[in-house]
Protein backbone atom coordinates (compact mmCIF):
# COMPACT_ATOMS: atom_id res chain seq x y z
CA UNK A 1 0.00 0.00 0.00
CA UNK A 2 1.44 3.41 -0.67
CA UNK A 3 2.09 6.13 1.29
CA UNK A 4 1.57 9.89 0.98
CA UNK A 5 4.74 11.55 1.40
CA UNK A 6 4.20 14.31 4.51
CA UNK A 7 5.01 17.97 3.47
CA UNK A 8 7.17 19.79 5.97
CA UNK A 9 5.70 23.36 6.75
CA UNK A 10 7.94 25.80 5.96
CA UNK A 11 8.45 29.08 8.03
CA UNK A 12 5.48 31.12 9.63
CA UNK A 13 4.78 34.16 7.57
CA UNK A 14 2.95 37.68 7.87
CA UNK A 15 0.63 39.20 6.14
CA UNK A 16 3.28 40.48 3.22
CA UNK A 17 4.75 37.58 3.28
CA UNK A 18 7.96 37.99 5.13
CA UNK A 19 9.55 36.04 8.11
CA UNK A 20 10.94 37.01 11.30
CA UNK A 21 14.31 36.69 9.96
CA UNK A 22 13.59 39.50 7.59
CA UNK A 23 13.22 41.75 10.88
CA UNK A 24 16.44 41.12 12.24
CA UNK A 25 19.98 43.08 12.66
CA UNK A 26 23.29 42.89 13.53
CA UNK A 27 24.18 40.65 16.64
CA UNK A 28 24.12 42.61 19.63
CA UNK A 29 27.46 44.03 21.43
CA UNK A 30 25.16 45.04 24.22
CA UNK A 31 26.22 43.83 27.94
CA UNK A 32 24.58 40.03 28.45
CA UNK A 33 21.53 40.78 29.80
CA UNK A 34 20.81 43.82 28.97
CA UNK A 35 17.20 44.96 28.85
CA UNK A 36 17.83 47.25 25.53
CA UNK A 37 18.64 43.86 23.95
CA UNK A 38 15.04 42.96 25.12
CA UNK A 39 13.32 45.81 24.27
CA UNK A 40 14.91 44.98 20.34
CA UNK A 41 13.07 41.22 20.76
CA UNK A 42 9.90 43.13 21.08
CA UNK A 43 10.50 45.61 18.03
CA UNK A 44 11.01 43.09 15.46
CA UNK A 45 8.45 40.79 16.97
CA UNK A 46 5.97 44.04 16.81
CA UNK A 47 6.87 44.69 13.42
CA UNK A 48 6.43 41.37 11.92
CA UNK A 49 3.18 41.00 13.57
CA UNK A 50 1.90 44.37 12.15
CA UNK A 51 3.27 43.45 8.70
CA UNK A 52 5.38 46.55 8.25
CA UNK A 53 7.63 46.37 5.07
CA UNK A 54 10.98 47.03 6.60
CA UNK A 55 12.19 49.25 3.58
CA UNK A 56 9.20 52.06 4.97
CA UNK A 57 10.88 52.45 8.23
CA UNK A 58 13.50 54.58 9.15
CA UNK A 59 15.78 54.48 12.34
CA UNK A 60 16.37 57.18 13.68
CA UNK A 61 19.13 57.09 17.40
CA UNK A 62 21.68 59.86 19.05
CA UNK A 63 24.14 58.42 21.39
CA UNK A 64 24.92 56.21 24.14
CA UNK A 65 24.05 52.47 24.46
CA UNK A 66 20.16 52.59 23.61
CA UNK A 67 21.69 54.34 20.14
CA UNK A 68 23.12 51.23 19.38
CA UNK A 69 19.83 49.48 19.22
CA UNK A 70 18.97 50.19 15.83
CA UNK A 71 21.60 48.15 14.75
CA UNK A 72 20.24 44.71 16.19
CA UNK A 73 16.81 44.93 14.75
CA UNK A 74 15.66 45.55 10.91
CA UNK A 75 19.07 45.92 8.76
CA UNK A 76 16.84 46.30 5.77
CA UNK A 77 15.55 49.71 6.90
CA UNK A 78 16.72 53.35 6.54
CA UNK A 79 19.00 54.51 9.58
CA UNK A 80 20.32 57.63 11.10
CA UNK A 81 22.98 57.91 14.09
CA UNK A 82 22.74 61.29 15.01
CA UNK A 83 24.68 63.14 17.76
CA UNK A 84 24.02 63.53 21.42
CA UNK A 85 20.54 64.91 21.81
CA UNK A 86 19.64 65.59 18.49
CA UNK A 87 17.49 62.54 17.48
CA UNK A 88 14.69 64.95 17.15
CA UNK A 89 15.61 67.25 14.59
CA UNK A 90 16.92 64.59 12.30
CA UNK A 91 13.65 62.84 12.95
CA UNK A 92 11.55 65.94 11.83
CA UNK A 93 13.59 66.46 8.96
CA UNK A 94 13.15 62.78 7.82
CA UNK A 95 9.60 62.98 7.51
CA UNK A 96 9.18 66.44 6.72
CA UNK A 97 11.25 64.81 3.40
CA UNK A 98 9.24 62.02 3.25
CA UNK A 99 5.86 61.63 4.82
CA UNK A 100 5.48 57.99 3.73
CA UNK A 101 8.35 56.65 6.21
CA UNK A 102 7.49 55.24 9.44
CA UNK A 103 10.14 56.97 11.93
CA UNK A 104 11.28 54.77 15.10
CA UNK A 105 13.45 56.02 17.07
CA UNK A 106 15.31 54.87 20.02
CA UNK A 107 16.62 57.16 22.49
CA UNK A 108 17.90 56.70 26.15
CA UNK A 109 17.22 58.59 29.54
CA UNK A 110 20.69 60.41 28.91
CA UNK A 111 20.42 61.33 25.50
CA UNK A 112 16.59 62.00 26.11
CA UNK A 113 16.75 63.96 29.40
CA UNK A 114 19.77 65.78 29.49
CA UNK A 115 21.80 67.67 26.52
CA UNK A 116 18.39 66.30 24.60
CA UNK A 117 15.67 67.70 26.75
CA UNK A 118 15.05 70.65 24.52
CA UNK A 119 14.82 68.70 21.34
CA UNK A 120 12.44 66.43 23.33
CA UNK A 121 10.06 68.98 24.07
CA UNK A 122 9.30 70.26 20.80
CA UNK A 123 8.82 66.92 19.34
CA UNK A 124 6.41 66.40 21.90
CA UNK A 125 4.71 69.57 21.42
CA UNK A 126 4.68 69.08 17.44
CA UNK A 127 3.03 65.70 17.47
CA UNK A 128 5.39 64.82 14.65
CA UNK A 129 4.13 61.25 13.29
CA UNK A 130 6.55 58.69 15.01
CA UNK A 131 7.21 55.92 17.88
CA UNK A 132 9.83 57.62 20.36
CA UNK A 133 11.22 54.90 22.57
CA UNK A 134 13.56 55.60 26.05
CA UNK A 135 15.46 52.86 26.81
CA UNK A 136 15.75 54.42 30.43
CA UNK A 137 18.17 53.05 32.94
CA UNK A 138 18.89 55.76 35.12
CA UNK A 139 22.21 55.92 34.32
CA UNK A 140 25.39 56.87 31.64
CA UNK A 141 26.51 53.25 30.75
CA UNK A 142 29.09 54.82 27.96
CA UNK A 143 30.83 57.07 30.93
CA UNK A 144 30.85 54.34 33.69
CA UNK A 145 27.08 54.74 34.92
CA UNK A 146 26.62 58.11 36.52
CA UNK A 147 23.08 58.82 37.28
CA UNK A 148 21.16 60.24 34.52
CA UNK A 149 18.44 63.14 35.23
CA UNK A 150 15.71 60.36 35.58
CA UNK A 151 17.50 58.64 38.35
CA UNK A 152 14.75 58.17 41.34
CA UNK A 153 15.77 60.42 44.43
CA UNK A 154 17.61 58.33 46.76
CA UNK A 155 18.85 55.42 44.61
CA UNK A 156 22.33 54.56 45.09
CA UNK A 157 25.53 54.05 42.52
CA UNK A 158 27.95 51.42 43.17
CA UNK A 159 30.63 54.17 44.18
CA UNK A 160 27.96 54.18 47.21
CA UNK A 161 27.06 58.12 45.86
CA UNK A 162 23.23 58.81 47.05
CA UNK A 163 21.29 60.89 44.48
CA UNK A 164 20.11 63.64 46.09
CA UNK A 165 17.78 64.83 42.83
CA UNK A 166 14.60 64.40 41.72
CA UNK A 167 13.76 62.61 38.61
CA UNK A 168 12.54 64.22 35.05
CA UNK A 169 9.60 61.96 34.72
CA UNK A 170 9.49 61.77 30.58
CA UNK A 171 5.67 60.30 30.81
CA UNK A 172 4.71 63.63 32.25
CA UNK A 173 6.60 65.76 30.38
CA UNK A 174 5.41 64.07 27.15
CA UNK A 175 1.71 64.37 28.29
CA UNK A 176 2.28 68.15 29.33
CA UNK A 177 4.05 69.17 26.03
CA UNK A 178 1.81 67.36 23.64
CA UNK A 179 2.60 63.85 22.50
CA UNK A 180 -0.70 62.27 21.51
CA UNK A 181 0.28 58.07 22.74
CA UNK A 182 2.56 57.82 26.13
CA UNK A 183 3.07 55.17 28.23
CA UNK A 184 5.59 53.36 30.12
CA UNK A 185 6.56 49.67 30.39
CA UNK A 186 9.47 47.39 31.65
CA UNK A 187 11.60 45.21 29.44
CA UNK A 188 10.75 41.93 31.22
CA UNK A 189 7.03 42.35 31.24
CA UNK A 190 7.41 40.93 27.06
CA UNK A 191 3.79 40.70 27.13
CA UNK A 192 2.66 44.47 27.58
CA UNK A 193 5.34 46.01 26.11
CA UNK A 194 4.77 44.00 23.05
CA UNK A 195 1.02 45.08 23.34
CA UNK A 196 2.26 48.58 23.82
CA UNK A 197 4.50 48.98 20.47
CA UNK A 198 2.26 47.55 18.12
CA UNK A 199 -0.26 50.20 19.55
CA UNK A 200 2.15 52.81 19.33
CA UNK A 201 2.93 51.90 15.71
CA UNK A 202 -0.45 52.07 14.91
CA UNK A 203 -0.82 55.04 15.94
CA UNK A 204 -0.93 58.46 13.75
CA UNK A 205 1.31 61.03 16.06
CA UNK A 206 3.18 60.87 18.42
CA UNK A 207 4.14 57.91 20.45
CA UNK A 208 6.61 58.06 23.36
CA UNK A 209 6.91 54.89 25.69
CA UNK A 210 9.28 55.23 28.51
CA UNK A 211 10.64 51.65 28.91
CA UNK A 212 12.81 50.32 31.85
CA UNK A 213 15.45 48.52 30.88
CA UNK A 214 17.72 47.76 33.63
CA UNK A 215 21.84 47.99 33.04
CA UNK A 216 23.29 45.15 34.08
CA UNK A 217 26.94 46.60 34.08
CA UNK A 218 26.56 50.12 36.47
CA UNK A 219 22.97 49.83 38.33
CA UNK A 220 22.97 46.67 39.19
CA UNK A 221 23.49 46.75 43.12
CA UNK A 222 21.85 47.44 46.05
CA UNK A 223 19.79 50.75 46.26
CA UNK A 224 19.39 50.72 42.85
CA UNK A 225 15.53 51.00 41.62
CA UNK A 226 16.19 50.16 37.97
CA UNK A 227 17.82 46.95 38.14
CA UNK A 228 17.87 42.96 37.83
CA UNK A 229 19.05 40.63 40.72
CA UNK A 230 22.41 39.49 40.71
CA UNK A 231 24.86 37.43 43.24
CA UNK A 232 28.25 36.57 43.20
CA UNK A 233 28.55 33.70 45.55
CA UNK A 234 32.03 32.71 47.82
CA UNK A 235 33.38 35.83 46.81
CA UNK A 236 37.03 36.83 48.78
CA UNK A 237 38.22 40.54 46.48
CA UNK A 238 41.52 40.60 45.99
CA UNK A 239 41.34 43.64 43.65
CA UNK A 240 38.20 45.16 42.38
CA UNK A 241 37.05 43.48 38.64
CA UNK A 242 33.80 44.22 36.77
CA UNK A 243 32.09 41.48 36.11
CA UNK A 244 28.83 41.14 33.60
CA UNK A 245 27.22 38.20 34.50
CA UNK A 246 24.41 36.60 32.20
CA UNK A 247 20.78 36.82 33.27
CA UNK A 248 17.80 35.84 31.86
CA UNK A 249 14.83 38.10 31.49
CA UNK A 250 13.16 39.14 34.52
CA UNK A 251 8.70 38.10 33.41
CA UNK A 252 6.03 39.24 35.02
CA UNK A 253 2.47 38.87 34.33
CA UNK A 254 -0.60 40.43 36.20
CA UNK A 255 -3.80 41.94 35.84
CA UNK A 256 -4.72 45.39 35.33
CA UNK A 257 -5.85 47.20 38.13
CA UNK A 258 -2.93 45.45 40.67
CA UNK A 259 0.45 45.60 41.81
CA UNK A 260 3.07 43.35 41.40
CA UNK A 261 6.58 43.81 43.46
CA UNK A 262 9.95 42.32 41.28
CA UNK A 263 12.65 41.31 43.96
CA UNK A 264 15.99 41.83 42.73
CA UNK A 265 19.06 39.59 43.58
CA UNK A 266 20.41 42.29 45.50
CA UNK A 267 17.53 43.17 47.39
CA UNK A 268 16.15 46.23 45.75
CA UNK A 269 12.68 46.83 44.27
CA UNK A 270 10.62 47.49 41.48
CA UNK A 271 6.88 48.09 41.72
CA UNK A 272 5.25 47.65 38.49
CA UNK A 273 1.35 48.88 38.63
CA UNK A 274 -1.06 48.89 35.63
CA UNK A 275 -4.26 51.13 35.33
CA UNK A 276 -7.76 50.13 36.11
CA UNK A 277 -9.93 48.49 33.74
CA UNK A 278 -11.87 51.70 34.54
CA UNK A 279 -9.34 53.63 33.36
CA UNK A 280 -9.84 56.54 30.82
CA UNK A 281 -6.96 57.19 28.94
CA UNK A 282 -7.89 59.88 26.74
CA UNK A 283 -8.26 62.06 30.47
CA UNK A 284 -4.93 63.94 30.46
CA UNK A 285 -5.35 65.58 33.87
CA UNK A 286 -6.20 62.00 34.98
CA UNK A 287 -3.06 60.95 33.21
CA UNK A 288 -1.03 63.28 35.20
CA UNK A 289 -2.56 62.87 38.42
CA UNK A 290 -1.97 59.22 38.38
CA UNK A 291 1.32 59.66 37.63
CA UNK A 292 2.05 61.76 40.23
CA UNK A 293 0.06 59.74 42.77
CA UNK A 294 2.54 56.77 41.31
CA UNK A 295 5.55 58.62 42.42
CA UNK A 296 3.83 59.81 45.88
CA UNK A 297 3.40 55.71 46.72
CA UNK A 298 7.26 55.08 45.46
CA UNK A 299 6.08 53.02 42.63
CA UNK A 300 7.01 52.96 38.86
CA UNK A 301 3.24 52.80 36.85
CA UNK A 302 3.03 50.67 33.77
CA UNK A 303 0.29 50.86 30.77
CA UNK A 304 -0.82 53.43 28.38
CA UNK A 305 -1.29 56.91 30.23
CA UNK A 306 -2.73 59.00 27.63
CA UNK A 307 -3.88 58.36 24.19
CA UNK A 308 -5.71 61.55 21.80
CA UNK A 309 -6.40 59.36 18.57
CA UNK A 310 -7.65 62.62 16.55
CA UNK A 311 -4.99 65.17 17.31
CA UNK A 312 -3.75 66.82 14.17
CA UNK A 313 -0.22 65.58 13.33
CA UNK A 314 2.39 68.06 12.73
CA UNK A 315 2.26 67.00 9.08
CA UNK A 316 -1.18 68.04 8.69
CA UNK A 317 -0.69 71.22 10.50
CA UNK A 318 1.74 72.21 7.64
CA UNK A 319 -0.47 71.39 5.04
CA UNK A 320 1.77 69.33 3.43
CA UNK A 321 1.08 67.86 -0.33
CA UNK A 322 0.62 64.37 -0.29
CA UNK A 323 3.91 63.48 -2.46
CA UNK A 324 6.70 63.46 -0.13
CA UNK A 325 8.69 66.17 -0.85
CA UNK A 326 12.04 64.18 -1.25
CA UNK A 327 10.64 63.23 -4.85
CA UNK A 328 9.20 66.34 -5.93
CA UNK A 329 11.43 68.06 -8.64
CA UNK A 330 13.38 71.11 -8.03
CA UNK A 331 11.07 73.43 -9.86
CA UNK A 332 8.44 72.52 -7.88
CA UNK A 333 10.04 73.13 -4.20
CA UNK A 334 12.60 75.50 -5.61
CA UNK A 335 11.53 79.53 -5.87
CA UNK A 336 12.21 80.55 -9.07
CA UNK A 337 14.94 83.65 -9.20
CA UNK A 338 12.21 86.24 -9.78
CA UNK A 339 9.97 84.74 -6.79
CA UNK A 340 13.56 85.71 -5.17
CA UNK A 341 14.39 89.15 -6.52
CA UNK A 342 10.99 90.16 -5.41
CA UNK A 343 11.81 89.02 -1.92
CA UNK A 344 15.19 90.70 -1.79
CA UNK A 345 13.26 93.74 -2.87
CA UNK A 346 10.69 93.87 -0.22
CA UNK A 347 13.81 93.58 2.09
CA UNK A 348 15.41 96.84 1.11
Amino acid sequence: MATTPTSTPGPKTNRIGLQVLDYKGGKTTLCAGCGHNAISERIIDACFEMGIKPERVVKLSGIGCSSKSPAYFMNRSHSFNAVHGRMPAIATGAMLANRTLLALGVSGDGDTASIGLGQFMHLMRRNLPCVYIIEDNGVYGLTKGQFSATADLGSKLKTGVINDLPPIDTCGLAIEMGATFVGRSFSGDKRQLHAMLKAALAHNGTSMLDVISPCVTFNDHEGSTKSYKYVKEHDEPLHEVTFVPHFEDISVDYEPGSATEVTMHDGSRLMLRKLEEDYDPTDRLRAMHRLAESHDKGEVLTGVFFVAPNKPTFLELLNLVEDPLGTLPQAQVRPSRSVLETVMEELR
